[in-house]
């Protein structure tokens, strides 16, 4: 094994020991590729698909300096290879430089047109920039592939995106189709359970933001529903438990300073 070969190692085990694949910031937000280590060390291409994987790595944890000189060490092994401008992109969007992420999305597609990923990535881009409308095109060319397998994390995506620009009906459909592939997408249950507490469907409502707080750590957010929902139906007990539970947990939290208030709507 060249030296190469064995740090690269090295430093993968030390950053994903125990892992099959990346967590990514948020269930709708950027994909992030799994880790596979594939092909004959001294080949370009799995040279740079090395050190994008690192490159990866170190996005996950926060890291954009070492993020991207992997990333320049895996574009001078092989220019071709599309994932490493796709995390350029994420990386120069942590970064708020909005012409070098969407330089870089932009090579990345030249490259593979239709790599689910890379259209998802820079659709959360787009959608990010306010350009809510380009967005969603990007969204459905990624789940219109077929091996694509995380569709409803793009349907999910595409619903915010609807929320930004006041389109419910649209943003409803897309969470609905999310929660289809993906019952339990934390995004989708979310954002759905808002919608049917705006249009008065309460019971609904507390279904999708308990299996929202039973799958995931509850937010701030997340209680703030929740109380607000039982509140509505009548149920004290409940409504002064998730009391209990924002004051406890989110005390500094906009959502706690609303309940103060008696702010609930």
């Amino acid at each position: 094994m060249n030296r190469l070969t064995c740090a690269t190692l090295c430093a993968l085990a030390f950053l994903c020991s125990g892992c099959d694949s990346m967590p990514s910031k948020d269930s709708a937000g950027p994909v992030v590729e799994s880790v596979s280590m594939t092909g004959e060390p001294g080949d370009p291409r799995n040279r740079a698909k090395v050190h994008a994987e690192l490159a990866a790595l170190y996005y996950t944890r926060g890291n954009m300096a070492i993020a991207l000189e992997e990333l320049r060490i895996a574009a001078a092994a092989d220019k071709n290879y599309p994932l490493t401008y796709s995390l350029f992109g994420l990386v120069y969007m942590e970064l708020r430089e909005p012409k070098l992420a969407q330089a870089n999305f932009e090579r990345g597609l030249r490259l593979s047109p239709t790599d689910p990923d890379i259209n998802h990535n820079y659709g959360w881009f787009l959608c990010q920039s306010g350009r809510e409308g380009e967005a969603i095109k990007y969204f459905m060319q990624a789940v219109s592939n077929p091996l694509y397998p995380t569709p409803w994390r793009s349907y999910s995506a595409a619903g915010i995106c609807s929320l930004r620009k006041n389109n419910l009906k649209e943003a409803e459909d897309f969470f609905q189709r999310a929660l289809r592939q993906e019952p339990d997408d934390p995004s989708s249950l979310f954002q759905l359970g808002q919608i049917r507490y705006r249009q008065g469907g309460l019971e609904e409502a507390r279904k999708l933001v308990s299996r929202y707080n039973r799958i995931v750590e509850p937010t701030a957010e997340s209680l703030w529903l929740a109380l607000r929902v039982e509140r509505k139906l009548g149920e004290r007990g409940a409504e002064s438990s998730y009391a209990n539970q924002l004051r406890r947990r989110f005390a500094a939290s906009r959502e706690y300073q609303q309940l103060q208030r008696g702010e609930y709507d």
